[in-house]
């Protein structure tokens, strides 16, 4: 149910400072090129109360954009802006389409609205021209996160405040795979639990925070803006011949290095081979969240060997899932029209379908990849005296709690802006106040497991379709 809002006149509100009106920008040539972290809050009901509780706890200037998304009824007049305002320096306005996103301010989507970034311009759309929703499934955080995502890479935040339902829950899987950060109000101190406790259930969560604290992990230490370059080899080779002889320097130990070997040591996971890159962000992250006063790699690397939980976080970062149903459909459209058909072509009865699919993840695509090939068999056994055919799926991912959660079979409600309405009747369960549950013979098809590629890559006489790659 969407918050009720205080009655209140603007004559009953105190005087509020406002900055001259939004003026448009030229568009950024690329996603994520933006200086500043930009901030989406998601909160339905009760979170008026916790969006004010933590403006209170915010230090202004902060460095950083914010944009909340609030669930009110289409109809309703909202004086979020004003009441808000009461509670921050930020400039707060109401989002209209058009607007630049800058620092310093606090951008409210008005009701019965959807709102995205673009080019670093924010763009609102109507709820009845959203593509791929069906009637009544209201899913404005979702939506904000996803463009969010390829906006701004790792300085997107996602913060989830109290609310019912389950809208973020699939956004912020896409911030998080784009390298952002995702914080959630304590379940304990929400008013309404639904929307933290679906968000803590992905799995992908950074942070599970009181609100006064939350403005803490919001001030990360700030990355840098691209790799250093020190010259070409020649140039290094030329210098080396012109400076006097050095006597042999001893190297330094790496602390990423040690991070790194720590982590194998607990987990037996070998992230050695993964890209200096990747690591050295993911390591970055989890810097600006346990040490939100200041640190380095080797303060880290200092908390990790006398921290197990903080050590067990990290890993889970480092296996971050990117994953989603019918993910990249243009993929699984050529799948269907291509490659299935004539893999079922001919094929006895007798004869099973055998399916290995490597790092499953979450279970997404390898559920996406059955829902083919059901209906694939389901039109090959129109014709007369056809049998059907036999299917066996094994998915497989070096994560358990990945692993766990595909067994699950149950995802939020956000997977309706990936599966079709007609999809979803025919292999899924509505569960209200969770999501979709994957129908029991479309979860009976699939025998997941957990398998460390690295250390046992085979799995002769199947045919092998890599997922999350």
């Amino acid at each position: 149910m969407p918050d009720s809002v205080p009655s209140a006149t603007k004559a009953d509100l105190k005087p509020i400072l406002r900055r001259p009106a939004q003026r448009l920008a030229p568009a950024r040539k690329h996603a994520g090129s933006t200086p500043f972290d930009v901030v989406a809050i998601g909160a339905s009901a009760g979170g008026l109360e916790a969006c004010t509780k933590l403006l209170d706890a915010l230090h202004v200037p902060t460095g950083m954009a914010f944009i909340l998304v609030q669930h009110l009824a289409p109809d309703q007049k909202s004086m979020l802006v004003d009441l808000l305002a009461e509670h921050t320096a930020l400039a707060v306005v109401q989002a209209a389409d058009g607007m630049t996103v800058e620092p310093e301010h606090l951008y409210v989507i008005p009701p019965g609205s959807y709102l995205s970034v673009s080019a670093g311009i924010l763009r609102l759309s109507l709820e009845e021209t959203r593509d791929g929703a069906p009637h009544g499934a209201r899913l404005p955080f979702d939506a904000l996160l996803h463009s969010m995502a390829g906006e701004y890479a790792s300085h997107a935040v996602c913060v989830v405040l109290s609310g019912t339902g389950g809208d973020g829950s699939a956004g912020l899987r896409a911030l998080k795979a784009a390298g952002g950060q995702v914080i959630v109000q304590d379940p304990e101190e929400a008013g309404y639990d639904g929307m933290p406790r679906s968000a803590i259930a992905t799995g992908l969560v950074d942070a599970i925070l009181p609100l006064a604290a939350i403005p803490a992990a919001l001030a990360r230490p700030k990355r840098s803006e691209g790799p250093h370059t020190a010259g070409t080899p020649s140039d290094a080779a030329s210098n080396a011949e012109l400076a006097p002889a050095e006597p042999p320097t001893v190297a330094e130990p790496d602390p990423v290095t040690e991070i790194i070997e720590l982590v194998r040591a607990r987990t037996r996971h070998d992230f050695a081979p993964y890209k200096r890159g990747t690591l050295e962000r993911r390591i970055e992250r989890r810097i600006g969240l346990a040490l939100p006063a200041g640190g380095d790699a080797a303060r880290y690397l200092d908390l990790l060997r006398g921290d197990a939980a903080e050590l067990d976080l990290l890993a889970k970062d480092l296996l971050i899932h990117v994953t989603s149903f019918f993910r990249d459909p243009k993929v699984f459209a050529a799948l269907a029209k291509l490659i299935i058909p004539g893999l079922l072509e001919g094929r006895a009865p007798d004869d099973p379908v055998r399916i290995w699919i490597p790092g499953c993840s979450t279970g997404e695509e390898a559920y996406s990849l059955v829902i083919l090939f059901r209906e694939a068999m389901t039109a090959a056994r129109s014709g007369p005296g056809q049998q059907a055919i036999k299917l066996q799926v094994f998915a497989s991912d070096i994560d358990a709690d990945a692993v766990a959660t595909a067994r699950e079979g149950l995802y939020p409600q956000g997977i309706t802006t990936d599966v079709s309405a007609e999809r979803l009747t025919r292999f899924f369960i509505k569960e209200d106040g969770h999501g979709y549950r994957v129908h029991p013979d479309l979860r009976a098809a699939v025998v997941f497991t957990v398998q460390d590629l690295l250390t046992d890559p085979h799995s002769p006489g199947w045919i092998s379709f890599p997922a999350a790659t």
